[in-house]
């Protein structure tokens, strides 16, 4: 696990900055009220990448591949905050997080697993298909990094469970939200990412099926995560 530090915010080697992106994030957590259900995710996201440091260790390929995926995860997370932000909508995949991001029913635990999972069945296909293109290479070439990128995302699961409010009663047998918590399965949604991103690789050259199989996929990690924040409580 200790490649995961290559992952956390160095320019990559095509020079650019992803340090800009995760300052923007702490610009937006000094913006957002702690309620807020992005702000959740946004906390989340920072917190993992605080633990585990930001030293690029240059030179070793598999690590600025999964450096450059990384960065293209967070930056397409904030492009769907910037399309709200100016009225716009966010694709589906995320669209509940910020459609449900005020209401008082929704734990913090919920908003945080919501936007991992916007974040892993949206943005990584998404991110490891614009990255082959950028490459020039095969999905088959990145299986590595891609998997180096996984276990940084299962360091914002794991986190999922420090929004839970200590308490006699939390996560007990039988509770509705240990249940609904429990039902969601990283390992099974990062399979299904990486199945996405082979099957959109295939079809790049036929524009209209890629398009309909992206936008099914956007809508099914839209209805996990409408259902992930079913109001509690």
């Amino acid at each position: 696990m200790a490649e995961i530090q290559l992952l956390a915010a160095r320019p990559d080697e095509d020079g650019r900055a992803p340090d800009c992106a995760w300052r923007r994030m702490d610009a937006l957590r000094a913006d957002w009220p702690d309620g807020d259900g992005v702000a959740v995710f946004n906390r989340l996201c920072l917190s993992a990448a605080d633990d585990v440091g930001v030293s690029y260790g240059g030179g070793h390929a598999v690590a600025r591949e999964a450096a450059a995926l990384r960065s293209a995860l967070v930056e397409r997370y904030l492009a769907a905050v910037d399309a709200v932000a100016v009225g716009g909508r966010a694709p589906a995949g995320w669209r509940p997080l910020f459609q449900y991001r005020r209401h008082p029913g929704v734990r913090p635990a919920q908003f945080a697993l919501a936007g991992v999972n916007a974040h892993v069945g949206h943005d990584l296909p998404l991110a490891t298909v614009d990255l082959c293109r950028a490459r020039g290479c095969e999905p088959a070439e990145l299986e590595t990094a891609f998997a180096l990128v996984g276990d940084a995302l299962a360091l914002l699961a794991e986190r999922v469970g420090d929004e839970v409010p200590a308490g006699p009663d939390t996560l007990r047998v039988g509770d509705p939200l240990t249940h609904l918590l429990g039902s969601w399965s990283l390992d099974r949604a990062l399979e299904a990412a990486w199945s996405s991103a082979r099957v959109l690789w295939g079809l790049r050259e036929v524009p209209p099926l890629a398009e309909e199989f992206r936008e099914r996929m956007d809508a099914g990690v839209g209805l996990v995560g409408r259902c992930l924040l079913t109001p509690y409580g």
